[in-house]
């Protein structure tokens, strides 16, 4: 009984700890510039929306809808474009080894590399294209963002599935497309899923080409949110930016407590190896 309370008491502190900033941030949220001022303690005198209220009122320069548009969809093409080309890849790497030896580390390493010195290259690239402020080309630059980790992910499920499967299609008269879309992928199907919300979690939290690539129609959330710090005048305004900061996590958030059994068992099933 003992242990028992004491590895729960052990829990709750690593759990608080670890959510500290998220809680801090929550609570100063519900709280008024006045009370921020005076009571910067996680206890809450007198709640208040007004921080929601200014962060979801649309203005010529503030549309926390808008950002939030942008996200989402800059997040979704490069996550779904992502998977689309790691998928065959990651068949061809797992079935024949094609860049097993060389390709697999290239693309892993780079996603290693600081990603600022891609910076002046890309913008010189989409200015070129007339890809600067637009959801495609946010999105594009997130595929590449988000390929490293769906090829290794996909490359491991793959790698999983017994070769029979494949010979055993190909007996009965299936092509090589047919085999990957028809057999392959949906036994890859938690591989898949857990690759999507992974890679969208990362996407949606995209900041350094957010702030580079885009200026006023294509500002993702995570850009946009640093609009608000500063909206009411007066210096930073914690309750505004507070707020913002919550609505900024509450997708990605959302998204991965509704799939967590999902990411659980496609981990467990060998989709993520360490």
């Amino acid at each position: 009984m003992i242990v028992a309370a004491l590895r729960w008491a052990v829990f709750a502190i690593a759990a608080f700890a670890l959510n500290f900033p998220v809680i801090a941030t929550l609570v100063t949220s519900f709280k008024s510039s006045r009370e921020i001022a005076t009571n910067p303690g996680l206890w809450i005198e007198a709640p208040t929306l007004e921080n929601y209220v200014a962060v979801l009122q649309v203005t010529d320069r503030l549309n926390i809808f808008a950002y939030l548009w942008n996200s989402t969809v800059a997040a979704l093409i490069g996550t779904t474009l992502a998977i689309v080309l790691a998928f065959p890849a990651a068949y061809a790497v797992a079935r024949a080894g094609y860049g097993r030896r060389m390709l697999m580390p290239l693309i892993v390493n780079l996603r290693a590399l600081p990603l600022i010195i891609f910076a002046i290259p890309i913008y010189m690239m989409f200015q070129w294209v007339g890809l600067l402020d637009t959801q495609l080309g946010l999105g594009l630059i997130l595929v590449i963002v988000n390929l490293p980790l769906a090829l290794v992910i996909l490359v491991n499920a793959i790698s999983d599935i017994p070769v029979e499967l494949d010979e055993a299609a190909h007996m009965d008269g299936a092509g090589r497309l047919k085999i990957i879309t028809s057999i392959i992928a949906p036994v890859c199907r938690p591989a898949i899923v857990t690759t999507f919300i992974f890679g969208f979690i990362t996407a949606w939290n995209e900041f350094l080409f957010g702030l580079m690539l885009t200026t006023r129609h294509a500002v993702p959330m995570t850009v946009g949110a640093s609009f608000f710090f500063s909206s009411g005048g007066g210096g930073i305004q914690w309750g505004t930016a507070s707020a913002v900061m919550i609505v900024a996590a509450l997708p990605p958030a959302i998204l991965g407590l509704v799939m967590y059994r999902q990411i659980s068992r496609s981990m467990t099933a060998g989709a993520v190896k360490g």
